[in-house]
């Protein structure tokens, strides 16, 4: 990453936690009163397809199962995308207050996940920002990866990590910013032309840079609405894939959450969704979608 990109993401990072530290809860205690009180940015662990401030707490089990079907573009001919569909299913568990354990398996690219979420802060009436870490280690296990090479486990493996810093601006309106990185050994090539002959050229690099965006507004008590969008810093210009722009909604009904959503994005997993977003919102290119969340 260049020095260019360093000082435009510090930029973005400060301007957003100064403005975290500026504002002022709608909903906080008298000024006479001393009790602390903690306050949650979001219901659920994922915006939409982007890691929350939200996590398990100690002894908490939540399952995660993700669909994805495939794009709206195809019109009836696919029922719009629903004839496809790539699932994702993951469970969290709280090993204390702090720290999260998660595991799933994505069934597009066959990608196995283990991952850690740690609370570092939490916003309080003291503290008006959400800070953790989310790191997740990322195995390929598809047969179609890399045809006919002859690929490693550190060619089919990634690291991804991200802070997360978020805040409730009010009882009902939340953002968050999530500087990411996402490692990767193994790296696809397209053929190019030049003066009559086939150059091989890679549009992926080992060390990718995003910033993500996400917000949720309380409808009601029991439904928000949720945004994202992801910024990858650093994506080569000959690279196919686009930047994640994602709309839902959140209905939560007794122990669940049920997530509705449209993305550009039909991966589900956690450096694909940043990096190689397969549809582009402009071409009428996108994915309709569910997450349901459940706690045991």
């Amino acid at each position: 990453m260049n020095y260019k990109t360093e000082k435009i993401i510090l930029f973005i990072f400060f301007i957003y936690i100064n403005c975290f530290s500026q504002t002022d809860l709608l909903y906080d205690i008298d000024d006479e009163v001393n009790t602390e009180f903690t306050i949650s940015a979001f219901k659920a662990h994922k915006i939409i397809n982007n890691q929350s401030t939200k996590q398990s707490n100690k002894g908490e089990l939540y399952l995660y199962v993700s669909h994805r079907f495939g794009t709206v573009k195809d019109g009836i001919s696919t029922l719009f995308g629903l004839d496809y569909a790539n699932t994702k299913i993951e469970l969290m568990y709280g090993l204390n207050d702090n720290i999260q354990f998660g595991i799933s398996r994505e069934s597009l690219k066959k990608i196995y996940s283990s991952s850690f979420k740690f609370k570092i802060l939490e916003q309080s009436s003291a503290f008006p920002v959400n800070i953790s870490n989310y790191t997740s280690f990322n195995y390929n296990s598809s047969s179609f990866f890399a045809q006919g090479e002859e690929v490693s486990f550190s060619d089919r493996s990634v690291i991804f990590t991200q802070f997360l810093f978020s805040t409730a601006l009010s009882e009902k309106f939340s953002l968050q910013i999530s500087p990411s990185i996402g490692i990767r050994n193994y790296n696809d090539i397209i053929p190019v032309f030049e003066n009559g002959e086939i150059l091989f050229i890679s549009y992926e690099q080992k060390e990718n840079y995003t910033v993500s965006f996400g917000s949720r507004y309380k409808l009601n008590s029991r439904t928000s609405l949720n945004f994202e969008y992801n910024h990858y810093v650093n994506r080569l210009e000959i690279s196919p894939f686009k930047d994640v722009l994602s709309i839902g909604i959140d209905l939560e009904t007794g122990g669940h959450v049920f997530q509705l959503l449209f993305s550009n994005t039909q991966s589900i997993d956690d450096v694909s969704v940043l990096l190689d977003a397969e549809g582009d919102w402009s071409a009428g290119d996108f994915y309709f979608g569910f997450n349901i969340l459940r706690v045991f």
